[in-house]
């Protein structure tokens, strides 16, 4: 898929438009799709060179995980609008009676807990991701450490998006120790998430970022980029 592939330029215009879904818990989803997928690029590129040949069985099997992964992030997606309408229908139930504001109560705390679980399935699958990026950052083609990089940033975004979609649902939620439940797993999941992102991400930039002395910057700093 290109940037001017027509179903992205339709997913995007969607994305952009005044509609609720797709939204923000789906293009967190996606965004891990994007982290993984650099991943494999990663792999593709160190797989089969002598100078990896001691990495390559693991290699193989970071392949098959970031690849399972690729596809649950585009299933979590869909799933992100799935759950969606139900809680947008439970929003409009009737509550005249005490049964009608009961059922509605009831049922809005079930969607409101199913829209929180999807984000948070996203998270754990971008914290499991993050294992498999640091892995490549270790032991990849030091050639593809930029990808590796750009990767990560992606799942950051992804674990840093779906915490945002848990906390509006948990937020409305009536169900004070589901509510809680539910934001300390994902707090958790967020801090351990950005934490191990942040690692890698420094390590490739330490890596891959030019070295130069004081003589050379101040050289640097004379040259005209108009």
């Amino acid at each position: 898929m290109t940037a001017g592939d027509t179903v992205l330029k339709e997913y995007l215009s969607k994305l952009g438009a005044k509609e609720s879904v797709p939204g923000g818990g789906g293009a967190s989803a996606l965004s891990g799709a994007y982290g993984v997928s650099l991943g494999l690029m990663v792999c593709a590129f160190t797989s089969g060179k002598k100078k990896y040949a001691d990495f390559e069985p693991e290699l193989i099997r970071i392949q098959e995980k970031l690849t399972k992964l690729r596809e649950d992030f585009l299933k979590l997606s869909d799933e992100d609008e799935e759950v969606f309408y139900p809680l947008s229908k439970a929003y409009g139930l009737p509550e005249d009676t005490v049964e009608e504001k009961d059922y509605k109560e009831t049922t809005l705390e079930t969607c409101l807990s199913n829209a929180s679980m999807t984000p948070i399935k996203v998270m754990e699958k971008a914290c499991e991701a993050l294992i498999y990026m640091q892995q490549l950052a270790d032991n990849g083609s030091k050639l593809m450490l930029s990808d590796v990089g750009v990767g990560v940033s992606f799942l950051n975004t992804a674990i840093e998006g779906a915490v945002m979609n848990v906390y509006i649902n948990t937020k409305m939620m009536k169900n004070t120790n589901r509510m809680i439940e539910l934001n300390e797993y994902a707090r958790k999941l967020l801090l351990d998430g950005t934490s191990r992102a942040r690692l890698i991400y420094e390590q490739v930039e330490s890596t891959i970022k030019p070295k130069y002395d004081d003589g050379d910057k101040i050289e640097r700093n004379k040259v005209d980029f108009s």
